[in-house]
């Protein structure tokens, strides 16, 4: 049984990991690089695409929620020596997907646009962010895929499958947001819309070529991957099981983080850019931490199911130390040249000063999380995702309520308003950490 399970050395975290973590990388500069063209072509359209992406990546969230279930059952079954069950648990992930996939596609088109129209004070923005949804909605069903076949090459060690996707996803994505905000030769200029419309064809050509490379796999037939849809009751109801509450977690924390902007934009428009600016440097912030996050789930849940409990807390001590210190590696910038980090993405002399100060505030609270980050995803990677669930709740309760004093109540300025960051990653790490020290977790049966 042992056999099944990835090797404890460092040098298989890192195989598993860094392939992550250039993925990860490869995403950020994407993002800036979209945050980069969008502000030069509109200072507006750059607020409304930065306040649009956050109610798209909402719902990214709770799909990949459902998939990182997935990937916890799959690496369960590994550790368990039973992996001829990936196959229709990977069918069973499809299914719930693509139902969620069209439900969050009619909210996105239909309901969200009105709703931020209604409560925002620029409507130039709220216009702006209606049509970058309605473009990049459609994104989601090619997500669906992606995350599938995501979720199976994480749980068998093999990321560097979805680092060749990543890269072929973001080249595509530069091209075509090049092309189309600014319309080029045959292509039209498109703005806002033109940034969404890149995004989305990246992503179905990151769907390609997952789904081409894997037919072509000897995987394919070795887990047999392509079955029928029939008679995945008991796969899709432990996937439900499993993956639901980190769904609702994953719409919960970026719900939040969508709903203290919208509060920030309340604050004014050169608050709003200003958070802007270090919401696009935030992703770079978080490639280590969300390379490792898959990490430590899938090896988590592998041991646990080898019932090779003892090595979990060595494997915990591992990945913490090397998510420290690739952190400090890629975000290093945000202690020493944080101006230059804020003027690539926006070069306006107006909001690089203060941009730049609040970067270096926050930068303290991103490597808290990443020593903390590895208790939470150790409860996730355990099966015990309703207490993770339950965490991540209650942190996100004292955020929003922090938040709602630091902006409504005590009208703070912006610099102080994003010390909450603080408040999240603290409560989420001492949580998490209790709960590991003060209950039994790691005889879960999923």
């Amino acid at each position: 049984m042992s056999n099944n399970v990835l090797p404890l050395s460092y040098r298989s975290i890192l195989g598993v990991a860094l392939p992550m973590m250039v993925s990860g990388f490869i995403q950020s500069i994407v993002l800036i690089t979209d945050s980069a063209l969008i502000s030069r072509y509109s200072i507006v359209g750059f607020d409304a695409v930065g306040n649009a992406g956050l109610a798209y990546i909402t719902f990214f969230m709770m799909l990949l929620g459902m998939s990182d279930g997935a990937q916890i059952l799959m690496a369960r079954r590994i550790g368990e020596s039973r992996s001829d069950q990936l196959g229709r648990i990977l069918n069973a992930t499809w299914l719930s997907l693509g139902v969620l996939a069209f439900l969050f596609f009619i909210i996105l088109t239909v309901f969200i646009p009105s709703w931020i129209n209604s409560y925002s004070i620029n409507q130039e923005i709220a216009t702006l962010q209606g049509e970058y949804l309605h473009h990049r909605a459609y994104a989601l069903f090619f997500t669906m895929i992606t995350l599938g076949f995501q979720a199976f090459y994480l749980a068998i060690g093999k990321s560097w499958v979805v680092l060749i996707a990543a890269i072929l996803t973001a080249c595509t994505n530069i091209v075509f947001d090049y092309l189309l905000i600014y319309g080029v030769g045959i292509f039209p200029e498109m703005g806002v819309a033109g940034a969404a419309t890149a995004s989305s064809i990246a992503d179905g050509m990151g769907m390609i070529f997952l789904m081409c490379f894997t037919i072509l796999s000897s995987k394919n037939k070795q887990y047999r991957l392509f079955h029928s849809l029939k008679g995945l009751w008991i796969e899709l109801k432990e996937l439900l099981s499993l993956g639901t509450p980190l769904l609702i977690q994953g719409f919960s924390a970026l719900f939040t983080w969508t709903l203290f902007f919208t509060w920030i934009e309340q604050m004014g428009k050169y608050e709003l850019t200003i958070s802007q600016n270090i919401r696009s440097i935030y992703f770079l912030a978080f490639v280590p931490i969300w390379g490792f996050a898959g990490t430590t789930k899938t090896y988590i849940s592998q041991y646990i199911g080898a019932a090779k409990q003892i090595e979990l807390p060595k494997i915990q001590r591992r990945v913490q130390w090397l998510t420290f210190l690739f952190m400090l590696f890629s975000f290093h910038g945000a202690f020493l040249y944080p101006e230059t980090m804020i003027s690539m993405i926006n070069p306006n002399e107006e909001f690089i000063k203060e941009s730049s100060s609040i970067l270096r505030l926050v930068s303290g609270s991103i490597l808290l999380y990443a020593l903390v980050s590895v208790y939470f995803q150790t409860i996730h990677g355990s099966g015990n995702t309703l207490a993770s669930m339950t965490i991540e709740f209650i942190s996100v309760g004292i955020y929003i309520f922090c938040a709602y004093l630091f902006i409504i109540i005590w009208s703070y300025d912006i610099y102080y308003v994003w010390t909450v960051e603080y408040i999240y990653f603290g409560t989420i790490g001492i949580l998490s950490y209790l709960y590991l020290k003060l209950f039994s977790w790691n005889n879960k049966r999923i």
